[in-house]
């Protein structure tokens, strides 16, 4: 794959950007430099090797989920500026229509 000049415009087109002559020829530039990367690695025989999920093998140490503090209903419902006996009452922000 090529990168030239109209290629780029479609892609500043669909990505509402706006390029400058100069500009535009260092994107050609470096996004032909970059697939020339691509096509290199291409090159390199992975027959055999199996796709890494991770980087690294380390394993994450995860502590059990214990409730430390719990507080009842009515200690919850007592810090809430207005509250009915069992819910917290917020003002209404979804119109009907």
């Amino acid at each position: 794959m090529t990168v030239d000049a109209q290629l780029i415009q479609n892609l500043a087109h669909l990505s509402r950007l706006g390029f400058d002559a100069e500009s535009e020829e260092a994107m050609v530039n470096d996004l032909n430099r970059m697939l020339s990367f691509v096509e290199k690695l291409n090159e390199v025989n992975t027959d055999g090797i199996e796709p890494l999920i991770y980087m690294v093998d380390e394993v994450n140490v995860l502590r059990e989920d214990v409730v430390v503090q719990e507080i009842s209903h009515a200690e919850a419902l007592k810090n809430s500026a207005r509250h009915d006996s069992d819910y917290f009452r917020v003002p209404r922000f979804v119109e009907n229509e």
